[in-house]
């Protein structure tokens, strides 16, 4: 439902962002990346749940492999509700959101946020703008003034309670693992490495196969010709 709309990786927004470009970029052209604050905590349990029965709905299931709609419905609202953890040899249980790291929550807060966006999405969209989401990372690129867009995202940010953005907005942003820029109306795309990257590798002497190490130098250099518009070196 959300394929149109969302990205898996930096190679996904790249191939997508060079086919706007062609008719779209200009010297105007800004991008924007918006953080979801502590979207996986801040989902709250019930409405997150039926936001998945919302998704079940649209989608006509009765039943996923064996399942039927109602069992999980029930199960869901059973893991989201029942979430504990110590601290200090105190015990606690979450009233809010998820647990980090939990596949049920990345789910809840998928859903969450596709009937969210919905408004942003068509918003974005008729104005001639690119939108794509990776769970709680927005990418945004359109032909808009600076201060129009902010007071949108201003406005956007009443749209839930729960919900709150941080954007950035420039010539020159970082989202996933991809770097773009707007060279006086001409984007230049690269790979972009955070500041808590730690280039450490699979050592050569371990005992994983032999086609896993190859595979390490293939997949950079791979992901460098598909992410560089150009052979320069920063």
């Amino acid at each position: 439902m959300a394929l149109n709309y969302t990205v898996t990786s930096g190679f996904d927004l790249v191939k997508q962002l060079q086919q706007w470009s062609r008719n779209n970029f200009r010297q105007d052209t800004i991008f924007c990346t918006i953080d979801v604050t502590d979207l996986y905590t801040m989902v709250p349990q019930i409405e997150g749940v039926l936001s998945l029965r919302k998704m079940l709905d649209q989608l006509k299931l009765k039943q996923v492999g064996k399942l039927k709609v109602e069992t999980i419905i029930r199960l869901s609202r059973f893991v989201m509700k029942n979430n504990y953890f110590s601290y200090n040899g105190q015990f606690y249980h979450q009233v809010r959101g998820g647990a980090m790291g939990s596949p049920l929550t990345l789910t809840i807060s998928n859903c969450y946020m596709y009937f969210f966006e919905r408004q942003i999405v068509n918003q974005i969209r008729n104005s001639g703008g690119l939108y794509f989401r990776y769970i709680d990372d927005i990418f945004i690129t359109i032909n808009w003034p600076v201060r129009h867009l902010l007071k949108q995202v201003d406005r956007w940010n009443k749209f839930d309670e729960n919900i709150k953005l941080s954007a950035n907005i420039g010539s020159i942003v970082n989202f996933l693992d991809l770097n773009m820029e707007n060279r006086d109306g001409q984007l230049h795309t690269t790979v972009f490495q955070k500041p808590s990257y730690e280039p450490y590798y699979l050592p050569f002497n371990s005992i994983h196969p032999l086609h896993m190490k190859k595979n390490i130098p293939f997949a950079m250099l791979l992901r460098a010709i598909r992410y560089c518009s150009t052979f320069e070196v920063p």
